[in-house]
């Protein structure tokens, strides 16, 4: 299929809801391939608070094809260890990405907090005279047309309306895009909240990995190095509650789950936290005519193991190579049919199962009957290679392969 292709000045560019990485890395991916795009964002700059910030090796490929990767290397850093800690008897289980040498081009994960990985990406972004990004611009609805879109933003100016060709969504699990259409959200609402907390103390001195899970159904938490600045590194700390307590108390509670943790709690200075609603919910569809859902406003996760970013990342790669090719006529529209068909079916059948059998490990392990079945097989990691290989290529099952190699 081909056509006359037009200039980026005389295209319709395709417009982006979301400036978080899901909406940002598909505007790069378009800019790259001659596609003229707009980001819109209701906030005034980056979301600074504590959010995702481990990348798989598995997409780091992606990062390094937007000609992204040697700049969040610089900007965070990459590692190979994991540590499985139960907290109740203090057993350890370490394994590593090292088994991955020789296997995949990139044998380690990146650490890197979402809002410095976005940052990245503007700044490369703004490279693009055909691309721009509009903060302040509140979604209020779209039109569609049989080759356009009209979306309607209310921003400290007034209403604006703007026409493009394609609409994205990556304006997160509250997705007002996903709203706009009428499509349903299904799954489920967990009864915990998360609270995710950047904080600064020597953990790798008191015996800590740079990614520890701490196994226990009180205590339960994601202990994770995001950086090396100061004396020891910024560190993500996500535990959880009940989400009927009093969000207004969580600072008061907090200390109870530090001093779980360390000798000296009153040594750990929280720079931010965030508590937020946990979900396992995916769109009905991913594509209603011109409009497409990626990222969270497509699938929500709980996010233990790492996997929504993930999903989203593989939304991204996917999506921004067929809407070029769709917008330059190298593809037919069907080609987004397939995106949103597989996209939903990773998310249904492998990332929620998943990520849902983490979460239970580590935040839920009452029943010491499963808890003994899951370590059982975790203690296999630290001595046999084979099985920490299956382990650590479970990432990659996440990923969907290019949709335009046929066209």
């Amino acid at each position: 299929m081909s056509t006359e292709l037009q200039k980026p000045e005389q295209q319709k560019p395709v417009l982006i809801v979301g400036a978080g990485p899901v909406g940002i890395l598909n505007a790069l991916g378009l800019a790259r391939a001659g596609v003229p795009v707009r980001v819109f964002e209701r906030a005034s700059t980056v979301a600074n608070a504590p959010r995702a910030m481990v990348y798989h090796w598995s997409v780091l490929d992606g990062l390094e094809r937007l000609g992204l990767f040697e700049d969040a290397v610089a900007r965070g850093f990459l590692k190979q260890d994991y540590t499985y800690k139960v907290h109740k008897t203090g057993e350890e289980i370490n394994y590593g990405l090292k088994s991955l040498e020789g296997r995949v081009k990139h044998p380690y994960n990146l650490h890197l907090g979402q809002n410095a990985l976005v940052e990245i990406a503007l700044e490369h972004l703004s490279r693009f005279p055909h691309a721009e990004v509009l903060w302040d611009h509140k979604f209020t609805g779209v039109d569609q047309g049989p080759d356009s879109v009209t979306a309607h933003f209310a921003t400290p100016q007034g209403t604006t309306a703007v026409d493009g060709c394609w609409l994205i969504g990556a304006d997160g699990a509250r997705s007002r895009v996903r709203e706009s259409q009428g499509i349903a959200f299904e799954g489920i609402t967990w009864p915990e909240r998360f609270v995710a907390t950047n904080i600064r103390y020597p953990f790798e001195a008191a015996g800590y990995s740079q990614t520890t899970m701490l196994i226990d159904d009180r205590f339960g938490a994601i202990i994770t190095k995001i950086d090396n600045s100061g004396d020891a590194g910024l560190w993500r700390y996500t535990y959880c509650e009940d989400a009927a307590l009093p969000e207004d108390g969580i600072e008061e509670r907090m200390p109870d789950f530090f001093a779980s943790i360390v000798r000296d709690p009153e040594n750990v200075v929280v720079d931010a936290y965030s508590p937020y609603s946990m979900h396992q919910r995916a769109a009905a569809t991913f594509r209603a005519g011109r409009v497409l859902l990626a990222g969270d406003a497509a699938h929500a996760t709980n996010p233990t193991g790492g996997l929504g970013l993930t999903s989203g990342l593989f939304d991204t790669y996917v999506l921004s190579e067929a809407l070029a090719a769709v917008v330059t006529g190298e593809a037919p529209e069907t080609v987004l049919d397939e995106y949103a068909t597989e996209r939903r079916r990773v998310f249904v059948d492998i990332v929620n199962p998943a990520a849902s059998n983490n979460k239970r490990l580590v935040y839920h392990s009452s029943d010491e009957a499963r808890l003994e079945e899951d370590l059982t097989v975790l203690r296999r990691l630290p001595v046999d290679e084979d099985a920490v290989v299956q382990r650590l290529m479970f990432p990659k099952s996440l990923e969907t392969r290019s949709l335009i190699g046929a066209w």
